[in-house]
């Protein structure tokens, strides 16, 4: 009989009410949605980090969403792949990219942090890079306003429209990682709509 393994689904994003709706919080937002869409349990932990547990698509998981700030978000992360022994590459992490325009996805397998200071601190708390990225585009601001600012900024009107939408398709490729593997995944994807 084979094992099915859990993995681990971060959601990376900041605490506190004053950032729930910012572009920063997307990968908390994906958490979110992937906890009530797959019915997921809410379960008590020590570790400064919201988990939920279950099954998605068959696929035995552990959806979190750590409670330090974004740039400190290793600490908790490394915690919950310590507790629970999941290892690295079983890890899914969801996070903001300006890097890509809105509402463009992609995929990656390991790699640096791309002056994202999130993955920075889990490539420094774990020690490795290899975890599967789930890049979520929310573009690059314009004019004079300055990268932090954009991104601790709320979505405007028109990209709130399509949140909902994008959203579902994060989900959606989280759902073919576990079920097909990030190569397979990777391939629907990672190609411009």
């Amino acid at each position: 009989m084979v094992e099915i393994r859990r993995h681990l689904i971060v959601g990376l994003g900041n605490p506190g009410q004053e950032y729930a709706s910012t572009r920063h919080n997307i990968g908390f937002m994906a958490a979110d949605r992937m906890i009530r869409e797959f019915g997921l349990t809410t379960c008590r932990s020590r570790i400064n980090a919201e988990i939920a547990q279950g099954d998605v698509a068959g696929v035995p998981v552990l959806v979190a969403r750590p409670m330090a700030y974004m740039n400190r978000s290793g600490d908790p992360v490394s915690s919950i792949i310590r507790t629970h022994g999941i290892p690295c590459e079983d890890m899914v992490v969801i996070h903001d990219d300006i890097d890509l325009a809105y509402e463009r996805l992609k995929i990656k397998e390991k790699g640096g942090d791309g002056g994202h200071n999130g993955l920075r601190s889990l490539i420094d708390a774990l020690g490795t890079d290899d975890f599967v990225r789930v890049r979520m585009g929310v573009g690059r601001p314009e004019g004079d306003i300055g990268v932090v600012d954009y991104v601790l900024g709320e979505f405007d009107a028109s990209q709130r429209m399509k949140l909902e939408l994008f959203l579902s398709r994060a989900i959606e490729a989280v759902v073919a990682i576990l079920c097909e593997g990030a190569k397979d995944a990777m391939n629907r994807f990672n190609r411009k709509p």
